[in-house]
């Protein structure tokens, strides 16, 4: 693709979004570069869903090991070290951020790292250099949120929580999404006495009400503790290194203190407005849905848009502004019926309606669930129980929506994500053999 300019798409930062994006636009034949101001990988891969899954992984080992001896294996003075597992995960997120790179390499984009700044429609500066380029695509994501509250500079972030040089005693963890979850779950397994402190009176807004209170019942009986309608007034640092935080029900001391009180799109100090690019009130690029910004000429995907905070879609997205910019395939993101997934302890997943939304919006709804031990817990002597959740349309009997908290829910509820996307009918998934004895097979007999 010709042109009078240096490239004719430049990208700004290298996560999901912005590698898929690059990639799939340098192989419908433009000339494609690409800024990223830390690593080559963004948040997924750096410090987001693949190390955290990671220490998912390393946290069950505490449940399993405990459960081995009912299932006849004696595993002697089993000792848990930090140092060892944080090392292998960050070991493992550099050959990852590795591969991205040499994706980028073999697709002949130019990767530049330092960081850039849109100075006009078409020109970017990074460092001393101007570049120009036919099209500019925003994809810098999100970062945490640290509270302005005297003291919060004491705290951490999921960012950090990957490189601790020693766990804490006593953790608090702020906010009640799925990042406080499941690092409340990781160090809580890890032996850390862990507080989760939210100031609103409930976990895990946006997922059914059932499942999540099952989560907080199972959560509280592993020993996290939950503090609700609790903002924080300010933190203070003693001189022994521990935190003191106030908060209404009075002062409470932690060795440390992490904030996961949501996330907020990296615009800062990108020069946006030299281009009339326009953000919304919290600072997110506004886009139509063919990812374009109000300048015609620069377009965003990803968590920088703050439309669904999630590695897939911003994946998608990327995809789709390729394809529609640079390969003559015009092609939206369908937002409907995204899957998502908690990876506490036990993980929790849904797709479609919770039954809450569909009471709403439909009015007659008939709910199928399925309370059961999973037989290795009850082997395990662990009282544990999952509970699967199907809602169904009653007046089509089409099943829009399905909920799960127990082992493996992810994994399970990525095909019944298929099934509600595809818009079967309940009648049909009765149809379906169970294959016995899984856990899987409860969705299939859900009366």
């Amino acid at each position: 693709m010709a042109s009078q300019r240096d490239f004719n798409l430049f990208v700004i930062g290298a996560g999901s979004g912005g590698v898929r994006a690059a990639r799939v636009s340098a192989a419908h034949g433009a000339k494609v570069a690409v800024a990223e101001e830390y690593r080559v990988g963004g948040t997924c891969v750096i410090r987001g869903c693949v190390p955290k899954k990671l220490l998912v992984y390393g946290a069950h080992f505490a449940e399993d090991l405990e459960d081995a001896q009912r299932f006849g294996w004696h595993v002697k003075d089993a000792t848990f070290d930090w140092p060892a597992l944080r090392d292998s995960v960050l070991a493992e997120v550099t050959r990852l951020s590795g591969l991205y790179n040499q994706t980028l390499d073999n697709h002949k984009v130019k990767v530049i790292t330092e960081r850039a700044v849109v100075t006009g429609p078409n020109s970017v500066r990074v460092g001393e250099r101007e570049y120009t380029a036919d099209v500019i695509l925003i994809a810098t994501g999100a970062r945490p949120h640290v509270p302005s509250q005297p003291g919060c500079e004491h705290g951490i972030t999921s960012n950090e929580a990957f490189h601790l040089e020693r766990l804490p005693k006593r953790l608090m963890i702020a906010g009640g999404g799925y990042i406080a979850n499941e690092f409340a779950g990781v160090f809580n397994e890890f032996g850390v006495k862990v507080t989760l402190v939210n100031r609103s009176d409930a976990i895990l807004r946006g997922y059914d009400a059932q499942i999540r209170d099952r989560l907080l019942q199972i959560s509280m009986i592993k020993g996290i503790e939950f503090l609700f309608n609790s903002p924080i007034e300010k933190i203070v640092k003693e001189s022994s290194g521990a935190l003191t935080v106030h908060m209404p029900g009075g002062p409470r001391e932690f060795d440390a203190v992490m904030f996961a009180t949501g996330r907020v799109p990296n615009t800062g100090g990108l020069g946006l407005e030299s281009a009339g690019v326009e953000l919304n009130e919290n600072g997110a690029v506004r886009v139509d849905d063919e990812n374009r910004s109000t300048c015609p000429s620069i377009y965003a995907v990803g968590d920088v848009t703050d439309r669904v905070q999630l590695t897939p879609v911003a994946i998608r997205e990327g995809q789709a502004f390729a394809d529609t910019v640079f390969g003559k395939k015009p092609t939206k993101v369908d937002y409907s019926c995204i899957p998502s997934a908690v990876f506490s302890h036990p993980p929790l997943a849904g797709v479609g309606m919770t039954e809450g939304d569909a009471r709403n919006q439909l009015g007659n709804v008939k709910v199928y669930t399925a309370d059961f031990r999973p037989m290795k817990n009850v082997l395990a002597g662990r009282n544990e129980r999952a509970l699967y959740k199907v809602i169904v349309d009653a007046a089509s009997d089409r099943i829009v929506g399905a909920h799960m908290i127990g082992p493996d829910a992810p994994e399970i509820l990525q095909v019944m994500a298929i099934a509600v996307k595809a818009g079967l009918l309940k009648s049909q998934l009765d149809e379906v053999v169970a294959v016995h004895p899984t856990m899987a097979e409860e969705l299939v007999l859900l009366k």
